[in-house]
This record gives structure tokens, sequence and C-alpha cells, in this order.
């Protein structure tokens, strides 16, 4: 599974888009190279979400990119998506496992090293850590823990793992450097000014973090 979802992974939030709508924004980002998104609405209700999954499924397909739903697995399943992700209060991902089958994707957020062993004994196949950094969307889980618990995360656990948490393309490469699979992100793509050009930077800047060439 390593690698599955990219060197960036896009999050949705409804409050973020500066840009027009969700789908008109992550089409944006998905122009920029982004193949995986993360529909993370959780001010809609299931009719609603049903309905954006829908219409993310058919335009991540398009761009041969994944669709994984936050917390619902009956939304994943229904709209056709590649996984779920789990937080700390949602099902098990062995119960998960047992609504979606083999095929889907499980990822789960993990906040110390405790969550992200856990995380994958109970099956999941990739995980988020952090929150790395400051930022508004994850205070609710406490201060930021620093990129050094990637490189902790990663001697123990053996699937991909993907910071989450402040990261943007002039931070993201502490969390190359502790050998993160990944970054995830909101703002640093979303509410940018451009979110095609924001994507195309934060790939670039991954791929150039890792060593390799930072162009397409």
């Amino acid at each position: 599974m390593r690698d599955t979802l990219g060197p960036v992974y896009l999050i949705t939030d409804g409050s973020a888009p500066a840009n027009g709508d969700t789908v008109a924004s992550v089409e944006k980002a998905l122009q920029g190279g982004v193949r995986s998104v993360q529909l993370r609405e959780k001010g809609l209700d299931a009719k609603g979400l049903l309905k954006l999954a829908k219409a993310l499924r058919a335009l991540t397909h398009g761009y041969g990119a994944r669709l994984i739903i936050n917390d619902r697995a009956d939304v994943a399943l229904l709209s056709g998506a590649d996984g779920v992700h789990l937080g700390q209060n949602s099902i098990a991902p062995v119960d998960a496992r047992k609504i979606l089958g083999d095929k889907m994707l499980i990822g789960v957020s993990t906040h110390s090293l405790k969550e992200a062993v856990r995380a994958r004994e109970g099956g999941a196949d990739f995980i988020a850590v952090g929150p790395v950094y400051h930022t508004p969307s994850k205070a609710p889980y406490g201060e930021p823990i620093g990129p050094d618990i990637i490189r902790e995360v990663k001697a123990v656990v053996d699937i991909p793992v993907y910071a989450i948490g402040g990261i943007d393309k002039d931070n993201l490469k502490e969390t190359v450097l502790n050998g993160a699979d990944g970054v995830a992100v909101i703002s640093a793509i979303l509410k940018s000014e451009d979110i095609e050009k924001s994507a195309k930077e934060m790939i670039a800047a991954f791929r150039l973090a890792r060593g390799g060439p930072s162009g397409f």
C-alpha cells in the first residue's frame, strides 16, 4: 500500500475553498497534480454529503485520483469511493473492514505513537499523524506534536504515514526528512488564491525534499 495516495493528500473543508465551490476547487487541485482527495464536510447532512461524494467520485475518476470519505462507510459504499478515513471516535478499522470489504482503503487519524500502533494493529491501510504544526482545524486535538513524531511512528509502523497539521510548502521538508510518505493538507491548497499553482508547488516541494526532480 506504500504511496497509495501520492505525496499530497488533499482534505476538503466546507470553510476552506476561497475560489468557488468544493467541486470546482477540488478540480483545480487535481489539475495541479493532486491524486487523492478526502471528502470531509461535517456541516452537510447525509443526503448532501452523498450528493457531493458522487460528484467528486465522477470528478476524481476522470483524473485517475482516489476519493476517500471522512468517517462515513455508508457514503463511501454508495458513492463508489475508494475508502474511508476514520477518527479516534469513529468505528474501529476492523469494523469498517466488515462493511467495506478488502478492496477499499481504510485510513485513521492518529495523534500519538500509541494511537498509530493501535491503528496499524487494527487493520488500517494508512494513517495520518498530527497535528505536526499549529492549525485551527486540529486545535481541538491539542498542541502541535512536531515533525519528530513521524520518525518515531515510521520506526514501528509499516504502512504509509501522512503528516498532517499546519503543513505548507515551506515547512514540509522537515516531515519528509523524518520519513513521511506524504502530507495531508487543507489550507495550504484550498485557501490559496491559485489552487492549481499551490498544488503543483506542494508536490514539487515534496519531491525536492525527497531528493528527486521537482517537476512533473
